[in-house]
């Protein structure tokens, strides 16, 4: 109930003093509005977290990039290999991945530098620098070279590709063309992850070619030859994977290719100590089932109801194939259940695998489908 006052003689009502309260409701309408706006901006500009800082995706090339450049540039080299008279006759691109009192440890691909003698670095402050070969795989297209620790300027932090995902930015350091180039920086998107790219080499001493099929990230990140071996960042500036391939053919573009980080750390301590990579074997020779030309050579008929496999040519007496009862003419069209059409892929599925694990293998004889388990064994 209002109070009545009276004054002078006459009847008044005292009136509240609504001030305070009309301020706090003017200040919670204002909160609520802009709460609003900002939920609907967000929604049309997600956000890119990054180690140190969270930007809208509109700044991605300035801030983030730039953060993530700064922490891997340094840590990049230009790598050489030069002639006897000391000019470079190829050259790719590594990067410092590891250091200790004495070395710093560089990762790259094997087809940069292997078969070389000398191998030189330069650094983005265009020092050059010795570089020795500790070891390289040329089926993961690995190596580790190392150089003087008191040369080192900076060692990039690793990543796991497994956690960014496709259409996130990545970017890569490289030396296109070699080292007048040296540094450069391309920009792009994670197009494909776990992509299976088979690759072969000739050789020349037999009807067959090597081929073999490896895992990859695929990027639209320009890659030119000298970027080989280079590193492949996302926007927290960790390394998640190893420019190695590139897809040429004049009506494709952007379809460039990495090893996946997680990949390439299995290996870099064993190529580290100089040793071969050991893989499981099972004592056979194998072929195509499409390869027409080398089955007649060899003097192998089909069954022409089995369309795809691999076909054993030779069963090595005293290897895992033959304790598992496989024959030579064995036809092989299944590893583990996963069907097997080539031998890039049977080796595919047989490297998965460690030495000592068990396989199923499914395999044709006199038309017939059988199965077996071989134990793996490794090579001599």
């Amino acid at each position: 109930m209002d109070k009545i006052e009276y004054i002078e003689g006459t009847k008044k009502k005292k009136k509240r003093n609504l001030g305070p309260i009309k301020f706090i409701v003017i200040i919670i309408i204002a909160f609520l509005v802009g709460a609003g706006i900002m939920y609907l901006y967000s929604k049309e500009n997600p956000t890119v977290i990054t180690k140190d800082r969270t930007f809208s995706e509109t700044k991605v090339t300035e801030e983030a990039m730039e953060d993530a450049i700064d922490k891997v540039y340094d840590a990049v080299l230009c790598i050489e290999v030069l002639s006897e008279d000391g000019s470079a006759v190829s050259s790719g691109t590594g990067f410092v991945y590891e250091k200790d009192g004495k070395y710093g440890y560089v990762l790259t691909n094997a087809h940069v530098v292997s078969g070389a003698k000398t191998v030189q670095g330069i650094l983005s402050n265009n020092n050059a620098v010795t570089l020795t070969v500790l070891g390289y795989d040329s089926y993961t297209d690995l190596a580790v070279l190392r150089m003087d620790a008191k040369d080192v300027l900076q060692v990039v932090s690793i990543g796991k590709s497994e956690n960014i995902k496709v259409g996130n930015s990545v970017f890569t350091v490289g030396s296109p063309l070699g080292s007048a180039y040296a540094g450069t920086v391309t920009k792009g998107i994670l197009s494909g992850k776990d992509r299976l790219i088979e690759t072969s080499s000739s050789n020349a001493n037999s009807l067959t070619t090597e081929s073999y099929i490896v895992k990859v990230l695929q990027t639209d990140a320009a890659i030119s030859p000298g970027n080989s071996g280079g590193p492949l960042v996302n926007l927290a500036g960790d390394v998640i994977g190893i420019t190695s391939l590139k897809l040429v053919d004049t009506q494709v573009e952007g379809m460039g290719f990495a090893i996946p980080i997680e990949d390439a750390m299995n290996y870099v301590d064993t190529l580290a100590q100089g040793k071969e990579i050991q893989r499981p074997i099972i004592g056979v020779q194998l072929l195509d089932l499409t390869n027409k030309y080398a089955l007649y050579r060899y003097g192998i008929n089909v069954d022409s109801s089995i369309k795809s496999g691999v076909i054993l040519v030779k069963v090595n007496d005293g290897y895992p194939a033959s304790n598992g009862g496989l024959k030579d003419g064995d036809i092989i069209t299944k590893v583990d259940g996963e069907k097997v059409t080539t031998v890039s892929e049977f080796k595919y599925q047989l490297y998965r695998h460690k030495i000592g694990d068990e396989i199923e293998v499914t395999y044709y004889r006199n038309s017939k489908e059988n199965k077996t388990t071989i134990k793996l064994d490794k090579t001599n």
